[in-house]
């Protein structure tokens, strides 16, 4: 196997729960020497949901494979010095956290103890204030345009993505600021608000200009996807899909794999709607799916799936977790078999970037305090 590309270079991840340890976790896929510090007896989340048979947390491990862990009373200045030590003489490090409690493991402290060093801050809000993925879901109209359009309470996302997304801005800014690093010796402070994160991406994708230039209200609107089609059917033998038509193309390629062409010729011209565009298409989604739902009803999913693959349908049939082993979709070169301690053999991914044609396998996830005689002596 090729040289990983982030080899030699060594991460002190200081951070819990979910965006910072995928950031820790993305640099250790890349082949980055990751140390997780904790405190004593370990970090809060070791224990969350969900949890294999003997009570281990499969999150945890998830999120932290192939790191190296290391237990530090952090309660104590000694200890915080201790991790401090650590960083400074560790060559030219990284520091990614999600806490700015422990005044000796600040930038301004690492700084002026090692000017080149690497320092990323996740922060809840901008100002100051705590947050969590599901606050934040909150606070930005998300969960307000989210479910079936008669229900009108908010609901939130079972998706973290707003700390998914975190995560791998903190690893972009890092491999940024490590770029800079290389070229000038320069270190970096790096911060991040999951909130901005979460404003940005609602800028990005027009959802907040949208709210600012017109007069346009968001509702819910189920499973239909906003400003163009997508829909949910349940076949004949009860097996429910979803299908998207994106272009023009799409949607000739669907109405001859359902054998409608015919029929949204007639309709067009009766009514006077030009089927090909995508606005018109969301504008009469109802009698779109009246007339398709009538195909799937009637086809079994069998000969359903051969039509709409057939003709390069975007679709999908709906799987549960449960589902995805039995359904070999763990057997590709993503996967590998890795033995976790207090898991057991199980399919763990490696990192989904393919790179000179390889990945590197999982490793299991560390034990509290497994490497501080090896990282702290």
């Amino acid at each position: 196997m090729p040289e990983a590309l982030l080899a030699g270079l060594r991460v002190v991840e200081i951070s819990s729960y979910v965006a910072t340890p995928l950031c820790g976790l993305t640099l250790a896929q890349l082949g980055a020497d990751v140390v997780r510090v904790e405190p004593l007896g370990g970090a809060p989340d070791r224990t969350r949901w969900p949890l294999s048979d003997e009570g281990t947390s499969l999150y945890w491990t998830g999120l932290n494979k192939g790191k190296r862990a290391i237990a530090v009373d952090l309660a104590t200045a000694g200890g915080r010095e201790r991790v401090a030590d650590l960083i400074v003489h560790s060559g030219p490090c990284v520091v990614v956290t999600n806490t700015d409690r422990h005044p000796e493991l600040t930038y301004e402290a690492l700084s002026a103890r090692r000017p080149d060093v690497i320092h990323a801050l996740l922060e809840g809000r901008a100002d100051g204030g705590g947050a969590v993925d599901y606050t934040v879901q909150a606070a930005t109209g998300f969960p307000l345009i989210t479910g079936p359009a008669a229900l009108p309470a908010p609901v939130n996302h079972v998706l973290p993505a707003w700390d998914l997304a975190a995560g791998l801005y903190l690893a972009t800014g890092l491999l940024a600021a490590e770029r800079r690093r290389l070229q000038t010796g320069r270190g970096t402070s790096l911060r991040l608000a999951l909130e901005d994160v979460a404003l940005a991406t609602a800028g990005n994708l027009g959802y907040l200009a949208e709210a600012q230039v017109t007069d346009h209200e968001r509702t819910k609107s189920g499973n239909d996807i906003y400003g163009t089609y997508g829909r949910d059917f349940t076949t004949a033998d009860g097996v429910r899909v979803v299908i998207v038509v994106l272009t023009e193309r799409h949607w000739a390629k669907l109405l001859t794999a359902t054998g409608l062409t015919d029929t949204f010729a007639a309709l067009a011209a009766s009514l006077g709607i030009d089927f090909t565009g995508e606005a018109a298409r969301y504008d009469h989604r109802d009698l779109i799916s009246a007339l398709l739902a009538q195909w799937f009803e009637r086809t079994p999913f069998a000969k359903a799936a051969e039509a709409l693959e057939g003709h390069r349908i975007l679709w999908q049939r709906y799987r549960t977790f449960a589902e995805l082993p039995r359904s070999g979709a763990l057997d590709g070169e993503l996967f590998a078999t890795l033995d976790q301690p207090g898991v057991g053999p199980h399919r763990a991914p490696k990192s989904p970037l393919v790179v000179d044609g390889t990945r590197l396998d999982p490793r299991p996830a560390p034990g509290i305090g497994e490497h501080n005689a090896e990282v702290l002596a």
